[in-house]
């Protein structure tokens, strides 16, 4: 049971009926709007303090519901995706000056990074981590106002994404899968040697200005043992490419595309001389369309017992996540809490995780090809 861990009937009962207003409130998914479905005032004031204001820990109910979607749809990998969530004032917790890629200009806004169990037919997040910035953890009183922990320290966003990824695996038991993720704007040898040294694969699409040193016999000998840009060593190996057709989800079945793609051992620049044991091969793996530019996309994996068919496919996953967070956590409300408190964003992300579960598992959640259709 999902609300097992809650030591009370009626924290258990707020639990569902926050849960069912997510699904059920049209429009902004506040406090006051899911409060109307259960009795007006009263009913607000409740369930303001049982997100707000109340002592119940989100994290067993979070790894309850990690473990009920392991079993219900076992995932083929784990897709790391940051999320930023605009704000008008400045009280919210971790609300900063940030650059929102999507819109291409820095905005006021909050930023989390939520880990998303993935297979071809849908995406549901699992685990959230609040990524906040060092004007709020260095300023006791902003920190004393939100309630934020004492264990919270500065922290990069990949290395928040690499931390939500092992909390799910090191600490709940979730299986080792693949960490995917779009890291063009992150530290990616830093994330590399994170992830290899937990021993979690990775799929991290990659900037072409990354560096890297070619170790492929494919290629010819003057193209290795030279570090150059991920994007020189993939026009480098244009000869290896190869075909690959792969549906796109659409009305009708979808539709036929056909890629290209090649593959080619790499190494990061090194730290010294020494190889540590954790560390593993490397691929770049570039992608284009035929007739397009190339390469249209680098991605850098250890998932080396996967042709890179399949690696194009575990790819592919990034884009089920967008669907799903456009068609169903967006409805379901997960960027609208309005409150300024740690626990309180904590308690509302994981519960509109659970609502954005049951859409998915219920069949309720309306598929991604009519989404694309409509």
């Amino acid at each position: 049971m999902l609300f097992a861990s809650l030591p009370r009937s009626d924290q258990r009962r707020r639990g569902a009926e926050y849960v069912q207003g997510l699904l059920g409130v049209e429009g902004r998914k506040s406090i006051r709007n899911i409060s109307s479905l259960f009795g007006g005032e009263a009913a607000e004031q409740s369930l303001h303090h049982f997100i707000s204001g109340s002592t119940w820990d989100w994290r067993p109910v979070r790894r309850a519901l990690a473990r009920y979607v392991e079993e219900s749809a076992p995932a083929r990998a784990y897709v790391l995706r940051p999320m930023v969530i605009p704000k008008a004032g400045d009280s919210s917790v971790g609300v900063d000056r940030r650059f929102c890629p999507s819109r291409g200009q820095v905005m006021n806004a909050q930023q989390a990074v939520g880990v998303w169990a993935v297979s071809e037919e849908h995406g549901v997040p699992v685990n959230w981590r609040l990524h906040l910035p060092e004007t709020w953890l260095e300023d006791a009183s902003r920190r004393r106002q939100a309630a934020i922990p004492e264990n919270v320290l500065p922290e990069a966003l990949d290395q928040c994404a690499v931390e939500a990824y092992l909390r799910i695996t090191r600490d709940w038991g979730l299986p080792v899968r693949p960490a995917v993720m779009d890291a063009r704007e992150c530290d990616v040898p830093g994330m590399v040697r994170r992830l290899q040294a937990a021993g979690a694969p990775l799929l991290l699409r990659v900037g072409a200005g990354l560096r890297l040193t070619a170790v492929d016999p494919g290629l010819p000998r003057s193209a290795c043992d030279t570090e150059v840009t991920a994007h020189r060593l993939m026009l480098m190996a244009r000869p290896l490419r190869q075909p690959v057709i792969r549906r796109r989800p659409g009305p009708g079945g979808g539709t036929v595309h056909a890629d290209l793609t090649a593959a080619v051992r790499v190494r990061l620049p090194r730290r010294s001389s020494r190889r540590p044991s954790w560390c593993r091969d490397l691929v770049l793996l570039g992608v284009g369309q035929s007739g397009g530019r190339w390469p249209a996309e680098l991605w850098l994996t250890d998932v080396s017992e996967l042709h890179p068919v399949g690696q194009l496919r575990l790819s592919r996953l990034a884009e089920r996540v967008e669907r799903d967070f456009a068609g169903i956590a967006e409805e379901v409300g997960i960027r609208d809490f309005s409150g300024r408190s740690f626990s309180g964003w904590h308690r509302h992300a994981t519960l509109a995780s659970a609502a954005h579960a049951v859409a998915v598992l219920s069949g309720t959640a309306e598929p991604a090809a009519a989404r694309e259709s409509a």
